[in-house]
């Protein structure tokens, strides 16, 4: 059963008045329906910001959210990948469930348009709802004609408005996609996308690119740079990295300016700072590690210009903001952009092992930020906090009442998003190409079952996947580097967890009892 915290909420706010929305819905008045903007970063790790620990590189706006908000310390994706973590985000359901990985630029829509959203929820109280950026959660049905109407997307799933990159910066199409519509397409020179064939398209090479790709990124030349898969025509529609940063700003601009006097949520997905990592010309030696570091500059960049809009048109009262990344780091991902080289001393992951795909803390364990000017009083929190709960969190806060089937897997921690109580989740599910499980400071991670191996293109990979043949415990307050694996010490507590675990693959989320030390 689902328990409320919006009785919660009530107490700390100056009205208990009620208004029915047009959805039918009871929730309070005024402060209670704010704006809510999520401005979700793409592999941004846990030490990748200066309030974080980062070295060689300053990110002031954001580090304002977090001087004057809640600052979140074991809070986590809900994978170590893109794609799934982006379906839980919106879904409040664990990626597993749809079989979800990262797509190819071609993939249909993710997400099935009778499922119930965020943005559906959302719709459901009045509010008005757009998505700016990265999507890579597929489009249309298979085989899209990018050259007509491209459906079903965004608009099906709730959102009312969504200025995209259809997969993500180092995948073709290389266009914006604007509502259904790709921007600037000249009808007179059609796109062609394949992922299994070669279309005759410029390939890229150490001789024509700008920086040296592996042979998965270089099947198609675009900007000078290698993307994954084949893409012919549409040359007036394609994108510029370099412009990313103004484009989806002003886009962001303008949805708030069109429903600045009508609650809205705006998920603004960065691009920064995934690659291909080509940061404008302004931000080019804004930090001392070169393409990455400048990338995270300039995210800083984005993020103070949509708040000081928001505080011009006196919105920052009203406006609930949650920063966060979609998964942990990763320096070389394909390019040779020297983010290996120019690191330093810098921690990418903080004291955490692993990063992006990793099963390790470093995977899923990301910068978190909650801040609502006036309403949360900033401090630094320890609640064990998942993606997966922004969605009951925040349908409590409105006043919004879940069926069991709906945000399944989504628990309502708004205290502790709000900065009241300490409490988070008794048990976190961290997802990658197999599942973990913490709980306190134990942290469980599931041996890969007889028979499956590794992906070819994972172990492909330079990050740390550690072992895979065996389960693995390790106690966080001792070894929060995950450098001990204490499972044959302790058997009753590993049993425990792969018990919780199969029941939550089975589609339980309650508990199944404590766990203590033997």
């Amino acid at each position: 059963m689902r328990v409320s915290s919006s009785l919660w909420i009530l107490s700390i706010l100056t009205c208990s008045c009620f208004f029915r929305s047009p959805g039918g819905e009871s929730a309070p008045e005024g402060y209670t329906r704010p704006n809510i903007i999520v401005f979700y970063v793409d592999d941004l790790g846990f030490g990748d910001l200066s309030s974080y620990g980062a070295k060689g590189v300053q990110t002031p706006n954001v580090d304002r959210l977090a001087l004057n908000g809640i600052r979140f310390t074991d809070a986590h994706s809900s994978a170590a990948t893109c794609t799934p973590s982006r379906y839980s985000l919106l879904t409040g359901e664990y990626a597993f469930r749809n079989n979800a990985e990262i797509l190819p630029g071609d993939a249909p829509l993710l997400i099935d348009t009778s499922k119930f959203t965020l943005p559906k929820m959302l719709k459901k109280v009045g509010y008005t709802n757009g998505v700016i950026g990265k999507w890579h959660l597929g489009l249309g049905s298979g085989e899209v004609d990018w050259n007509g109407k491209v459906s079903p997307g965004p608009l099906e799933i709730g959102f009312d408005y969504s200025f995209l990159l259809p997969a993500t910066g180092d995948r073709v199409p290389t266009v914006y996609l604007e509502n259904y519509e790709v921007l600037n397409l000249d009808k007179n020179d059609p796109i062609t996308v394949s992922y299994n064939k070669d279309l005759g398209q410029v390939r890229a090479t150490p001789e024509n690119a700008r920086y040296v790709s592996d042979k998965q990124h270089s099947e198609t030349l675009i900007n000078g740079v290698g993307r994954i898969g084949a893409m012919i025509g549409g040359k007036q529609a394609w994108w510029k990295d370099e412009e990313f940063p103004d484009v989806f700003t002003q886009k962001a601009y303008s949805f708030i300016e069109a429903n600045k006097d009508n609650p809205f949520f705006l998920y603004f997905s960065f691009h920064d700072i995934h690659v291909p990592r080509l940061p404008n010309e302004r931000f080019i030696g804004k930090s001392k590690m070169g393409p990455r570091g400048d990338a995270i500059v300039q995210m800083d960049w984005i993020t103070g210009q949509i708040i000081n809009q928001l505080k011009s048109l006196g919105l920052e009262e009203n406006t609930l903001i949650i920063f966060t990344s979609d998964n942990g780091p990763v320096l070389d991902d394909g390019y040779a952009d020297f983010a290996v080289e120019k690191l330093g001393d810098h921690q990418p992951g903080g004291p955490y092992r692993g990063g992006k795909y990793s099963s390790f803390e470093g995977g899923t364990r990301v910068p978190f930020i909650t801040y609502w000017k006036g309403h949360i009083q900033a401090g630094v929190s320890k609640a064990l906090i998942s993606q997966v709960d922004i969605m009951a969190s925040i349908a409590s806060l409105l006043g919004i009442k879940l069926e069991e089937n709906e945000a399944a897997d989504s628990e309502d921690l708004l205290p502790a998003l709000m900065g009241q109580s300490p409490e988070g989740r008794q048990y976190l599910l961290e997802e990658s190409y197999r599942l973990a499980l913490r709980k306190g400071p134990w942290k469980y991670i599931e041996p890969l079952p007889d028979g499956v191996e590794l992906k070819p293109w994972l172990l492909k990979k330079n990050v740390d996947l550690g072992a895979h043949d065996i389960p693995q415990l390790f106690n966080l307050d001792k070894d929060q580097s995950e450098g001990i694996n204490v499972a044959n010490d302790y058997p009753g507590i590993v049993q425990k967890m792969k018990e919780k675990l199969a029941s939550i693959r089975q589609g339980s989320n309650q508990s199944n009892g404590s766990i203590v030390n033997e």
